[in-house]
């Protein structure tokens, strides 16, 4: 199954549809996972793609739940879709991570904070696809791809600019070169135990 994984459009879908529509002729996608801010976007992707689309509402939908999360099935295993916010993911990823492991899942797609991830901890995949439109990572704008087979799982994070031709950044240009950014703050963090 190949999964395109996005988060945090936040009313932008532009730059997806560009994805989309070069994913389609490469190679078709099975599954879209839209991971929050906003669930009308992922609404609308389901009506323009036309193919099943796994979406979850976050804090700019007005969403502060504990149930606000949906359950993927995969050839692999089950994944949880969450926007994050109520997990936490800001500050650390412990308390998805244990969500993942009393969900039966083995891995999660999250969002919320528009910087882009993909860690496997022991068999725990956990993917954020950062944002397209408002990246925070000096990017340029992120999504993630996932392929699952029966015993596969392979995970990756694509950067707009590099995936579609270093010409459609939109007049922004892209950044490149070492930044201080999740990475950096995740190592800060650690140090104050």
């Amino acid at each position: 199954m190949r999964i395109l994984v996005v988060s945090d459009t936040h009313g932008k879908l532009d730059r997806f549809m560009r994805v989309f529509e070069k994913l389609k002729k490469e190679s078709p996608v099975d599954l879209i996972i839209h991971c929050g801010d906003y669930y009308e976007d992922a609404m609308s992707i389901s009506r323009r793609c036309g193919i099943r689309v796994a979406a979850v509402k976050g804090n700019c939908d007005g969403y502060f739940d504990d149930c606000s999360y949906c359950i993927v099935e995969t050839e692999a295993g089950n994944f949880l879709v969450c926007h994050g916010h109520m997990e936490g993911v800001s500050h650390d990823l412990q308390r998805l991570y244990y969500k993942v492991l009393e969900s039966g899942c083995i891995g999660a797609f999250f969002g919320h904070t528009h910087r882009s991830a993909y860690v496997d901890i022991e068999g725990i995949y956990l993917m954020n696809p950062g944002s397209l439109t408002s990246p925070r990572d000096g990017s340029g704008g992120t999504f993630g791809l996932m392929e699952t087979g029966p015993d596969t799982v392979f995970g990756k994070i694509c950067r707009y600019d590099d995936f579609i031709g270093s010409g459609s950044s939109g007049g922004r240009g892209s950044k490149s070169g070492v930044t201080g950014g999740r990475l950096r703050s995740l190592l800060n963090y650690s140090d104050r135990f």
